[in-house]
């Protein structure tokens, strides 16, 4: 489906409900860590979104952020964060790498994003973390929270 955005409005011009539901609806969900996972192997989910209906048809962006992780001191070790839908099994939409180059311990920040549509109806995303070797820590606080948030940007 062509994006069909708004035309320019002019004075004294008919505002529609058609233009209406053109302009993005903002935020849908928006859920937030600040506990520390110091314990990640295996895929796990870090957090999971509130619920929100979903409308067919328009796009909305998905962002997850962790403001630091860390590495043990091994070289090419890597931690995969990714965005799915409802659970560890359900489908993904986005993955984001991040890997450790030195023979030190490191911190590094995650994010990933993607634009995508959803089928209409009670929608739920949740975003993981995995560490490939060992044992990886993802630190939060109140004042640098891990966050997943859910954008409605328009109709696709």
């Amino acid at each position: 489906m062509a994006i069909s955005p708004n035309t320019t409005f002019s004075s004294g011009a008919v505002y529609t409900a058609d233009q209406a539901n053109r302009f993005p609806r903002g935020v849908m969900a928006y859920n937030a860590s600040t506990t520390t996972d110091s314990t990640i192997t295996a895929e796990e989910i870090q957090i999971t979104s509130s619920s929100f209906t979903a409308v067919a048809n328009r796009y909305y962006r998905i962002t997850y952020y962790e403001p630091q992780i860390a590495t043990p001191a091994t070289v090419g070790t890597f931690f995969v964060g990714r965005i799915r839908l409802t659970n560890l099994a359900g489908t993904q939409y986005a993955t984001g790498i991040v890997q450790n180059i030195a023979a030190a311990a490191n911190n590094y920040t995650l994010t990933t994003s993607a634009v995508v549509t959803l089928s209409a109806g009670s929608t739920v995303i949740v975003a993981s973390l995995s560490y490939s070797s060992g044992t990886g820590s993802a630190t939060r606080s109140a004042t640098s929270p891990a966050y997943l948030l859910i954008e409605d940007i328009g109709p696709s």
